[in-house]
């Protein structure tokens, strides 16, 4: 379901997605099957988004992110793609961030470009990842930092 409210130019997105008002696709985005992208999200050319994706209202999701299958992205995450961005000045190639199978982003994480974030890794509310999440770890605050459970 496209929302009549949307501007979604891609004619790559899979059967049972769900594409909410004021969001805004490019052409050469590729969505997944059974994704939800809700109100007020922007996913630009070079972005791949697999299947059964969520992607939570005000998420901008920029050239160079690979979001894979089962993943959760909070409200309003922060994505970059550019470590020293200059008006008018752009990378010949954007950095390459991931986020693997499973992941869940907490609302109002950033992540940094060229950031991979394992499969099935948590990255806490607020959080700002400024280096890869290893598979199955959660990490928390800014700096984020591996949650370290007490062992009682």
């Amino acid at each position: 379901m496209i929302h009549k409210l949307s501007d979604v130019q891609s004619n790559n997105i899979g059967e049972g997605t769900y594409v909410w008002q004021f969001s805004v696709v490019l052409k050469n985005a590729i969505i997944g099957k059974n994704c939800n992208v809700n109100a007020h999200c922007f996913i630009e050319n070079d972005v791949i988004i697999g299947d059964n994706v969520t992607v939570k209202c005000g998420v901008y999701v920029w050239d160079g992110i690979t979001i894979e299958d089962n993943v959760f992205i909070g409200p309003n995450v922060t994505f970059t793609n550019d470590k020293t961005p200059k008006s008018k000045q752009y990378p010949e190639e954007f950095l390459r961030t991931i986020i693997k199978k499973g992941a869940s982003i907490g609302a109002g994480a950033v992540i940094l470009p060229g950031i991979t974030i394992g499969e099935n890794a948590m990255v806490g509310a607020g959080s700002v990842v400024t280096k890869d999440v290893p598979a199955n770890t959660t990490v928390i605050g800014n700096p984020a930092r591996e949650l370290i459970k007490d062992k009682k």
